[in-house]
């Protein structure tokens, strides 16, 4: 760290963002396979919280390669500095007051880790879409699968880049089980049974 840089505290403090919007602030982490549905059911869960008056902001991990990591590849390296950027990101949204959504395979423990210590204990919720990879492989909405399969794609997760599932996450959905609204329900349940918003 450069000695000349200082960090500087603001006047409104974090508390009071969260009070004037209602809301204790969290990221939602959902972690899962390409194909698993995390920005499909990250999608809709925060439709739900739309509709419910909170403010949420989602970051997508194919929207975020378009702009704030597009300089990185997808070699290991990569992948956990594209992490350690989004905590960084995620941080300043809970700083905010926001319910902050990420969408990303994130496929190292060590790294989710990472971005759970960021913040305060009770401001993470991971989001585990665990959902079979032939399942994954059979929607492969963007034809991924089958490229890596042909050897076009190095270091996709699931076939030659390992995915380290969670242990414990806080929320455990099962995309190929439940419909898309059941999946949202679900983690909008977990939300307001532990106080993050309101019915």
């Amino acid at each position: 760290m450069n000695e000349n840089i200082v960090w500087h505290d603001q006047v409104i403090s974090h508390e009071a963002r969260a009070a004037q919007k209602k809301q204790k602030p969290v990221i939602l982490w959902f972690t899962g396979l390409s194909g698993s549905g995390k920005s499909t059911v990250a999608n809709a869960v925060e439709k739900k919280l739309f509709d419910k008056n909170c403010h949420s902001y989602l970051l997508d991990g194919d929207n975020i390669r378009h702009g704030l990591n597009k300089d990185l590849s997808f070699s290991d390296l990569d992948r956990i500095e594209n992490i350690r950027r989004i905590g960084e990101v995620s941080k300043l949204f809970v700083d905010s007051g926001l319910i902050v959504l990420t969408a990303f395979i994130s496929p190292f423990i060590g790294d989710r880790q990472l971005v759970r210590e960021l913040v305060n204990n009770d401001e993470f919720v991971e989001v585990y879409i665990d959902t079979p990879l032939e399942v994954c492989e059979s929607r492969d909405p963007k034809g991924l699968y089958k490229k890596a399969r042909a050897g076009e794609i190095k270091n996709f997760t699931g076939i030659d880049s390992a995915y380290e599932a969670p242990v414990s996450p806080e929320v455990h959905v099962k995309t190929a089980e439940l419909s898309i609204e059941e999946c949202a329900e679900q983690v909008v349940s977990y939300l307001v049974e532990k106080g993050y918003i309101t019915k």
